[in-house]
């Protein structure tokens, strides 16, 4: 006997994670469900702060900022010794990172700096704001920290 194949047509991440987060459920993956609820949450409070429904690109804003908030949690549970939190974050940013596209390479980010720096010339640490400026328009998916951190050490 074949079993039927659901097939829902997803239009957009809103939507995937929502059928994500019910999947979980059905899979009793308490885990993950609870990873979700917390992001289903994290979107539901923007999207009342901003009084519209997110498109793409404000979820994948809001997951980013999950993430990194994360990664914050981490350096602090390390200083700690805290290794079951920073497992357990680990999973969680696994968990998120599935709804971002693939983060650019340190070698990629190096050569977009390289190109914004031929281009603006920038002299000193006063240039900054308006290097990360012009990076922020070229680089939608990359640890901004590493870029800021590749950018100072370039400066100085």
């Amino acid at each position: 006997m074949l079993e039927s194949i659901e097939i829902i047509k997803v239009t957009n991440m809103n939507e995937q994670i929502t059928k994500d987060l019910t999947n979980a459920m059905k899979n009793k993956d308490k885990f993950k469900l609870s990873v979700l609820r917390m992001l289903k949450s994290a979107l539901q409070l923007d999207s009342i702060s901003k009084k519209h429904e997110l498109d793409d690109e404000e979820v994948r804003s809001v997951i980013k900022k999950q993430v990194k908030t994360r990664k914050d949690s981490i350096e602090e549970f390390k200083k700690y010794n805290k290794t079951e939190e920073v497992e357990k974050l680990n999973q969680e940013i696994e968990i998120l990172n599935a709804y971002l596209p693939e983060e650019m390479s340190e070698k990629e980010i190096i050569a977009v700096i390289d190109e914004v720096f031929n281009k603006l010339n920038p002299s000193s640490m006063k240039d900054m704001g308006m290097v990360m400026k012009e990076l922020n328009t070229k680089i939608t998916n990359a640890d901004m920290s590493l870029v800021s951190k590749l950018v100072k050490e370039r400066l100085s």
